[in-house]
């Protein structure tokens, strides 16, 4: 699971309604379109970037092909219901966004009642997968991330304080533990090394885009980091918890035993992306410096996250 929307433009939708319209007419290709755009594919994406080379490193090696294919096939049914309670319980504030106002909640291509069918049945689906095709430590584990998604998140913290995403973020960061007791039953240091990588990762991920969708997070008051705080407190928020993530990616070396290579592009990784922070920071203190640059910042943070994930998983098969 993982907090909120992507920045990818909407799907295009044929025509608009408002919320709780009963599903449009439509081929069965538009309706299936519809309920898939309701899980949010890019974030599920996102997701399995970081729970395949998590269970690499849990396994000293390739896990079965069995076991990978069951973790991911378990962990997107569970990121796509949550996500589709998210677009439930949030078709509200959809509707006034500009930028999810052509979700199928709001248009009318999906009707609430039978999304929220679709999302518990996801995630009941998804448990069961767990329990029965992998194990239950990491079914509870699953049923934990949805929880925390769906009600800590979306239900709680989402409109009611501006470090929504900083604790909602959890969900975000359990894929990890997930596929490590799949592959172990259990969890260890180097998990947690790893969850909170992705923990302090994902505020300065997430802020860049609240900057550029400000004014849309205020007209709907959710009252994200950005609309509450001007962009230099964000930015300096940003660079601490930026500080905090390359230290628990370096965390991981003596943890789990990572090789010197590991070490080298952990440290490049976050010193390029805390570079980026920083000179958000700079022009945020200094508008003469240039336009802020948020979604740089934004896409820079997916880079890192998938290279050193790639680094944690490639480090495995060296031979020193």
């Amino acid at each position: 699971m993982s907090v909120d929307d992507d920045a990818t433009p909407e799907r295009p939708s044929p025509a608009t309604s408002s919320t709780g319209a009963g599903e449009r007419d439509q081929s069965f290709g538009g309706r299936l379109g519809a309920y898939v755009a309701l899980t949010k594919p890019r974030i599920i994406e996102l997701l399995l970037v970081t729970t395949l080379p998590t269970m690499i490193l849990a396994a000293d090696g390739l896990p079965s092909l069995w076991l990978v294919i069951a973790t991911l096939v378990g962990g997107t049914a569970a990121a796509a219901s949550a996500n589709v309670l998210n677009c439930y319980i949030d078709r509200d504030i959809d509707e006034i966004m500009d930028r999810t106002k052509r979700r199928p909640l709001v248009t009318g291509e999906v009707s609430p009642e039978s999304a929220l069918i679709f999302g518990v049945a996801l995630g009941a689906i998804s448990l069961l997968w767990f329990a029965l095709v992998v194990n239950i430590s990491s079914a509870l584990l699953t049923a934990g991330a949805i929880l925390i998604y769906v009600v800590g998140y979306t239900m709680i913290l989402k409109r009611r304080t501006p470090q929504n995403i900083v604790w909602g973020g959890i969900a975000g960061c359990m894929p990890v533990f997930i596929g490590w007791s799949a592959v172990t039953g259990s969890l260890s240091w180097g998990a947690v090394a790893l969850f909170l990588v992705i923990f302090f990762w994902t505020p300065p991920h997430y802020w860049p885009l609240s900057m550029k969708f400000r004014r849309d997070y205020a007209n709907a008051g959710v009252p994200m980091l950005p609309v509450v705080a001007d962009d230099a407190k964000v930015a300096r928020e940003m660079v601490l918890y930026t500080l905090a993530m390359i230290a628990c990616s370096l965390a991981l070396v003596p943890l789990e035993n990572m090789s010197w290579v590991y070490a080298v592009v952990a440290t490049g990784l976050g010193a390029w992306f805390l570079y980026s922070c920083i000179g958000m920071y700079r022009r945020a203190m200094d508008p003469t410096l240039g336009k802020l640059g948020a979604m740089k910042v934004f896409h820079a943070s997916i880079t890192y996250l998938t290279l050193l994930f790639v680094a944690v998983a490639v480090d495995v098969f060296l031979p020193f």
